[in-house]
Order: structure tokens, then C-alpha cells, then sequence
């Protein structure tokens, strides 16, 4: 039997810095079509570079390909979403869903509410859903189309629907992530959100009030003329609100904890019968049929579910909009999410990720300093092992005995592993939010990253009052009131 051995620090580093140092080279070399395929060759090349280190210790190959499986296991789900989520926004386009709402959307917001505006409406879906994902594959690729017309920056745009989405991802009691903290944590699941509430209310408000006071500032004298866009629009596709049925059926479903798959699922085939029913113009023009309605509607639905297409209009800058990739489109994502699972996988399978984390403890011996290595611990598995899974379980796992021990309650982890975990997920390009975000948006992950101010703001706020020793829960201290 080959000795297994443990990990020096410098080797757990090896793999790190390799990432880093390609990923860096990458951005450099290739700009935004890094995540075309350099940035998962790197990945690759890094697991490789951990998978020797892995072998040296002594560890087998069975052993290292278990873990893989497992990792990318793991995230099979989240894979499975995002193709149907290319399906969804294919028919939902095809059928004048979108589109619609854009339209309705323009009608009512102006730029100096709409940043606001979007951010809270992303946070009511959000919340009542518990889905972030769901939110911004339907309200939120309608406000960005929204807000694009009315002159915003795609970057602030994207960064207001994130801000939200990810503000009813950690908050509502159906989001998995919300449930999957505390279970980590040893806590339950209404005392974490009620704790949680410290944190989030005021990095909310905060959030709330940079986007209202940019609305203010916002020069829109370049933008494009609304009414141009409206009659482009009109003149495209059959809009009216009974095409809202079906978003409104799907939001129902997740709702009513319908899993997020089969409810996606269906609103892209509901998609797919608006389709043929309200724009049969477009149908044509996509399937390229005029003489066979039925062949044509086949075809075009299918298109749109599977394949790239995009809608002409008398509008330039709508036709550029109005696109959508299909399931097809979400397959390079899928690649950069496999290739993230194997590397944090193997750094999983001999212990390199562990012997990072046991160095970081070593420095947590008062409250705000034991909060902040929990936080840093959990953006470093979001940035190495590319899942926000891994960066609240493994973490949770890892530090609920010794909060135990230091005398703090379980939900003061679980609060923490949210506030990190969850939402700087997506500020990640090869995490799997941020890469699904980033193309389900069609927004580069560095071009929204700095405006996701809601998911900055977070991590600091949870290491500021941990710090003021504001509202810290122990053992000791009598249970709240209820």
C-alpha cells in the first residue's frame, strides 16, 4: 500500500496560482472570448497540475476520478437548468414574450427610476420565487432589453438585476441555498433567515440608494428615441398582455415549489404554442417556410429551442436584441462549469483545498476575525472550486465546531456563508453563476461584476458588524423573543 501523505501548504498552492496565472494570461490575451475555450483549457491544465501533486501524496487515480464525478455530479443540476433555460429564452422570444415585456416596460419606466425600479422588482421575484437564475433568465433579460433602449450602460444594468435577484436568492426560505446554509450550519431555517435580516436589510438599502441616486445621473440625450423602438416592436410581433400568462404560469409554478427544471421546462413549450398562436409572421421568418404552417411552426420552434436565431425588424438596434441562442447557445457555459468541477474536484480528492482552510483558522481568535476568515474561506472555494455549493457546504462543515467551541450560535455561520457564499458566486466568470449569469445576459462577467453592488457590499457588512460585535448571537445569551 502506497503511504498517503498530507499536503504541504506550498504544494495546495501550486494548482492555485497556475489558475490564476492562466486565467490572468487569458483575460489578457483573448479579452471578453476567454470563456470561449482558453479559460476552460485552464481549468483543465490547473486540475492536471493538481492531479500530479495528488499522485505524489499518494493517492490513486480511482480515487482522484471518484472525486471528479462527484464534483461535477454536484452540478449537474445547475448544468441541467441552464440548457433549459436556453430553451426558454428561445421561445419566449420567438413568441413576442419578451419582447412584450420590453414594450409594456418602456411604456412605464424611464431612466431615472429604472435602475431602482429594476432592482426591486428583481427582488420581489426573486424572493417569492427563490430563484435567482429563474429571475434573471425571464424579468431580468426583459429589463435588460429595457434598459438598453433607454440608453444604460449594460454593465449597470446587469449589475441592478443581479443586486436584486440575488437579494430572493439568500432570502427566501425557497431558495436551496437559503436551506442549504443553515443544514450546513446546524441552524434552522427561519431563525437563519430572521438573523440574516441584520446584514441584508442595510446592504439592500445601501444598494437601493446607489441605484437611485445614478438615475439621477444618467445622460440618455445619446440614447435611442423610445418611440422608434415601440412602433420597430409593434410592427414586429402581435403584442398583448395575454402573452403574460405564460411568464405569469411559470413565476405560479416555482411559487408553488414546482421544481425549477420541470417548471422552466414548461414555460418554454407554453413558449412555443404562443408562438405559433400570436406570430405567425415571425415563425415564418425564422423557419424561412411560407407554404406549410405546420412544417414552418415545427421547425421554427424547434429552432428556437435548440439553435441560435434572431428576429429581424425595421430597427437596427432591436434586430441586434432581439437574439437568443437556444440550448445550443448554453453549451460552451456547461464546458466552463465541467471544467471548474474537475478542478476543484481533484483539489478536493487529496486534501489541498482542506490545508488551505486549516491555515486560515489559524488566525480567527476574536469574533470579527473568526467572521472574516469564514468569508474569505468561502470566496476562496468560490474562485477554486467554481460551485457557491461548495463554497457554503464545505466551509459549513468546516467551521460549524469551531463557532461551536468559541461559544457563538449556529446561525451566526449560516448568516455568514450567505453572505459570502451565495452572493459573490456570481462576481466569479468560471463559477457556475457567474458564467450562467453572464450568458444568459449576454454581459461579460467583468462588465457587470463591479456594478453587483448588493453582492459586494455583503461580505463587507457581515465582517463590519461582526467586528462591532453588533447583535452577535452566543450560547449563552437567552433565546429571542419569537
Amino acid at each position: 500500500m502506497t503511504e498517503i501523505r498530507k499536503p504541504s501548504l506550498l504544494q495546495a498552492f501550486i494548482p492555485i496560482t497556475t489558475l490564476v496565472v492562466f486565467l490572468s494570461i487569458n483575460v489578457l490575451v483573448f479579452g471578453s472570448g476567454a470563456t470561449d475555450g482558453p479559460n476552460q483549457i485552464a481549468l483543465l491544465l490547473s486540475a492536471s497540475v493538481a492531479g500530479i501533486i495528488s499522485w505524489r501524496l499518494g493517492h490513486t487515480w480511482e480515487k482522484i476520478e471518484m472525486s471528479i464525478v462527484k464534483s461535477i455530479s454536484s452540478a449537474m443540476g445547475a448544468m441541467l437548468i441552464l440548457l433549459v433555460i436556453g430553451s426558454l429564452s428561445g421561445t419566449w422570444l420567438l413568441s413576442g414574450i419578451v419582447p412584450a415585456m420590453i414594450y409594456y416596460g418602456l411604456k412605464i419606466l424611464n431612466p431615472t427610476i429604472f435602475l431602482f425600479a429594476a432592482c426591486v422588482v428583481c427582488c420581489i421575484v426573486s424572493l417569492a420565487t427563490g430563484s435567482s437564475w429563474s429571475t434573471v433568465a425571464t424579468v431580468g433579460i426583459a429589463l435588460l432589453g429595457i434598459g438598453k433602449t433607454l440608453g444604460i450602460h449594460e454593465g449597470v444594468i446587469a449589475g441592478a438585476i443581479i443586486s436584486g435577484a440575488y437579494f430572493g436568492d439568500k432570502m427566501s426560505p425557497l431558495s436551496d441555498t437559503t436551506n442549504l446554509a443553515p443544514a450546513m450550519a446546524g441552524s434552522d431555517l427561519f431563525t437563519h433567515i430572521r438573523y440574516m435580516m441584520i446584514t441584508t436589510v442595510p446592504t439592500l438599502i445601501i444598494t437601493l440608494v446607489i441605484f437611485f441616486i445614478w438615475g439621477f445621473t444618467i445622460d440618455t440625450t445619446g440614447s435611442t428615441d423610445t418611440n422608434q423602438v415601440l412602433t420597430a416592436l409593434d410592427q414586429a410581433f402581435n403584442l398583448n398582455p395575454i402573452l403574460f400568462v405564460v411568464p405569469a404560469l411559470v413565476l405560479f409554478m416555482i411559487v408553488k415549489k414546482t421544481p425549477a427544471i420541470p417548471a422552466l421546462l414548461i414555460g418554454s413549450m407554453l413558449g412555443g404554442v404562443a408562438a405559433i398562436i400570436f406570430q405567425p409572421q415571425i415563425i415564418d421568418q425564422i423557419s424561412e417556410i411560407s407554404n406549410d404552417g405546420v412544417k414552418s411552426s415545427f421547425v421554427a420552434v424547434m429552432k428556437a429551442l435548440a439553435m441560435s436565431i434572431n428576429i429581424k425588424t425595421d430597427n437596427a438596434m432591436i434586430s441586434d436584441l432581439l437574439s437568443s441562442g437556444g440550448m445550443a447557445g448554453m453549451l460552451n457555459t456547461i464546458w466552463l462549469i465541467l471544467g471548474a468541477m474537475i478542478f476543484g474536484g481533484v483539489m478536493e480528492s487529496c486534501g489541498l483545498l482542506m490545508r488551505i482552510v486549516e491555515e486560515i483558522i489559524k488566525w480567527a481568535h476574536s469574533t470579527g476575525s473568526l467572521v472574516a476568515s469564514t468569508v474569505v474561506t468561502s470566496i476562496f472555494f468560490n474562485l477554486t472550486a467554481g460551485d457557491q455549493y461548495m463554497a457554503i457546504a464545505i466551509p459549513g462543515r468546516m467551521f460549524a465546531d469551531t463557532y461551536r467551541k468559541k461559544g457563538y450560535k449556529p446561525e451566526l455561520l449560516s448568516r455568514t456563508l450567505e453572505d459570502a457564499g451565495t452572493v459573490t458566486s456570481v462576481l466569479v466568470p468560471w463559477n457556475t453563476c457567474g458564467a450562467t449569469q453572464a450568458k444568459v445576459l449576454g454581459i461579460s462577467t467583468w462588465a457587470y461584476a463591479p456594478y453587483c453592488f448588493f453582492c459586494i457590499i455583503s461580505p463587507l457588512m457581515t465582517i463590519l458588524q461582526a467586528y462591532m460585535n453588533f447583535k452577535i448571537r452566543r450560547l449563552d445569551d437567552p433565546a429571542p423573543a419569537k
